[in-house]
């Protein structure tokens, strides 16, 4: 990943698309394993921004980018949160 971070509204169209994707990718596959650890909540809360994030993927409009960011933060932490979570035997 050279170069400098661009903002959405600096992105292209396919370069929002694809990040917009990968976000909702790595929730999707967060909530996978979550579903094998028996986390409903976090599988359903998951599912929900991923379902959401894709639906913006199609046709994000600029009155859209605030929302879209919103979004794609809610579903960066999501996945940080996940993968940094102690295991339920860890949690004592």
């Amino acid at each position: 990943m050279n170069g400098i971070s661009k903002t959405l509204d600096e992105m292209t169209i396919f370069e929002r698309a694809s990040l917009l994707d990968t976000v909702a990718d790595a929730l999707e596959a967060s909530a996978g394993e979550a579903d094998d650890e028996g986390d409903t909540r976090f599988v359903a809360n998951s599912m929900s921004v991923a379902n959401t994030i894709r639906g913006l993927t199609g046709d994000l409009g600029a009155r859209d980018m605030k929302a879209a960011e919103l979004l794609l933060e809610q579903g960066i932490m999501l996945v940080y949160q996940f993968a940094n979570r102690k295991p339920a035997g860890l949690l004592n």
